[in-house]
């Protein structure tokens, strides 16, 4: 079984702009530039064979590239306990149509998927459960004026996600030209 998910590589200058923000918050896992990436779609644990024929659909996915830009940050938890860092992605049809393309891309490939609103960012960071709620609200405060110039999109992933105690890995699996 393979953990996949399909994802958009983060340039390797907007990554180093994004290292210089993940600093400031005691209790947070910052991810590596490696790990930076905007999540299209998670399929969750996927046998080979399902596997194959998913990089088969995803490679019938049209092309064409387009823009995104990154804006803001925030957290996902909830009142009680913030869980994830984020930087935000600004939403636009372009990305939202490649997103619900790979969606269909499983369905036809015979993967079942969790029902989600699509909510494209970019993950930061996770926080232990003892980080301070203050800290963190200080951390979004001195960061949320985020906003990038355009970032290209011209091609997108297939990766596996290995899990392990010292964070996930990811592999590129298959590259897909847009």
């Amino acid at each position: 079984m393979l953990r996949l998910f399909t994802a958009l590589p983060v340039p390797f200058d907007v990554a180093e702009t994004l290292a210089r923000r993940q600093t400031g918050l005691p209790g947070a896992k910052w991810r590596t530039p490696e790990q930076l990436h905007v999540t299209l779609a998670f399929f969750g644990e996927v046998d080979e064979r399902r596997a194959d024929d998913l990089a088969a659909e995803l490679a019938r996915i049209p092309p064409g590239a387009f823009d995104i830009e990154l804006k803001g940050v925030g957290a996902f938890g909830d009142a009680h306990r913030s869980h994830t860092l984020w930087a935000g992605v600004e939403p636009g049809e372009r990305l939202t149509v490649l997103a619900g393309r790979c969606r269909a891309a499983a369905e036809r490939a015979g993967v079942r998927m969790e029902p989600r609103v699509y909510r494209p960012h970019l993950t930061l960071a996770y926080l232990k459960t003892q980080t301070n709620p203050d800290r963190i609200g200080a951390w979004i405060t001195g960061h949320n004026l985020l906003h990038s110039p355009p970032i290209r999109v011209d091609r997108f992933g297939l990766y596996s996600s290995v899990l392990s105690d010292g964070g996930s890995h990811y592999e590129l699996e298959r590259e897909y030209p847009l």
